[in-house]
């Protein structure tokens, strides 16, 4: 599950800085009052958390037991 949301918040981080280098447009300063504002602080703050998450995926086996929920 904590994969899923970091990799869910690296995606909006990506996207964020997808369009600030396309059209100079932050989403997230835009949504949550501007890039000092403390929530836009604690947006990027989580984007980069989850990224930093995200980069132990690349070294974890793919054969690893994945969780499965009853139906």
């Amino acid at each position: 599950m904590i994969d899923k949301i970091a990799l869910t918040l690296a995606i909006i981080g990506g996207l964020n800085w997808g369009s600030i280098a396309l059209f100079s447009f932050d989403l997230v300063a835009f949504l949550f009052g501007g890039q000092t504002s403390i929530l836009s602080r604690i947006v990027y703050g989580l984007v980069g958390l989850a990224a930093l998450w995200c980069i132990t995926l690349l070294f974890r086996s793919s054969t690893e037991p994945t969780e499965r929920h009853a139906s």
